[in-house]
């Protein structure tokens, strides 16, 4: 960003990046708008869960009984432990929830780390083809994190009703915790349903909260950059320097964080109060 008498302010810079390039056709920087749809968000989610398949893919490909590459080495052993993460959590069958635990690791982490690209690189990129919104983070998105937490709402309810049975199920939603009295039902259903709740809603906003935080202070550091002056431009580097470092601790401990929620989730729905 130049300066200069058309040069946005730091307020307009901050409220253009935020917005998402969306159904509606205009700029829209709400959190939460349930009549259009971000398409940046759409786009940048499925093209990196097209990639991170392939790149899952071409390891599967390449293991032979021999010596592995470095390359296999590192997905297998990858694979392997998130294979004992999902043993130790979950008391059952993993042949599904494992794979499940590994697919929102690798896409979670791989999303998060489009934060690391330069915040104006993409966007001015996409100016170029008359695109003038894009933000190019999907977990800095609730519409998104929310998404992939109502998936693992549902799968630890379709396992909650396999393990249990239906009959199982749903006289746990009304017997615990405070017991299996009738006129303690109503209790018991309410509580249960406010603890899926609060799962769901907190294991959305967990990853949203972190990764929007991540992409606002990437925002404030480019703006140093902006201020045309060495002490701006020296501070625009040590501080995107520092903080990308540190970010991509953020980037793998947040996927990371995320998988082990939904095991412990899946897991819980195998068990009995």
């Amino acid at each position: 960003m130049a300066a200069g008498s058309n040069a946005p302010t730091a307020s307009e810079y901050i409220v253009h990046h935020l917005s998402h390039l969306n159904s509606s056709g205009k700029a829209q920087a709400k959190i939460v708008d349930f009549s259009v749809f971000n398409l940046d968000t759409l786009f940048y989610s499925i093209a990196l869960a097209i990639l991170a398949g392939w790149i899952m893919y071409s390891a599967a490909r390449k293991v032979t009984s021999g010596v592995p590459s470095r390359f296999v080495g590192a997905i297998e052993s990858l694979v392997e432990f998130v294979h004992e993460q999902a043993r130790s959590i979950v008391h059952g069958d993993v042949r599904y929830i494992a794979p499940l635990a590994l697919t929102v690791f690798v896409w979670i982490v791989f999303m998060n780390t489009m934060d690391l690209i330069p915040v104006d690189l993409l966007p001015r990129i996409g100016e170029l083809f008359g695109i003038h919104y894009m933000r190019v983070v999907p977990t800095a998105d609730l519409n998104a994190t929310m998404a992939m937490s109502i998936v693992v709402l549902f799968a630890s309810l379709y396992y909650g009703i396999k393990i249990k049975r239906p009959g199982g199920f749903f006289h746990e939603l009304v017997g615990a915790p405070f017991g299996s009295k009738l006129f303690l039902a109503p209790f018991n259903l309410a509580l249960q349903l406010i603890e899926y709740a609060a799962k769901t809603v907190s294991l959305a906003m967990r990853l949203f909260g972190n990764m929007f935080a991540g992409e606002l202070v990437f925002m404030l550091i480019a703006l140093l950059g902006a201020t045309a002056t060495w002490w701006g431009f020296g501070l625009h580097f040590l501080t995107g320097l520092g903080w990308s470092i540190f970010h991509i601790l953020i980037v793998v401990l947040q996927g990371f964080i995320f998988m082990m929620l939904t095991l412990v989730y899946i897991g819980q729905a195998h068990e009995a109060h």
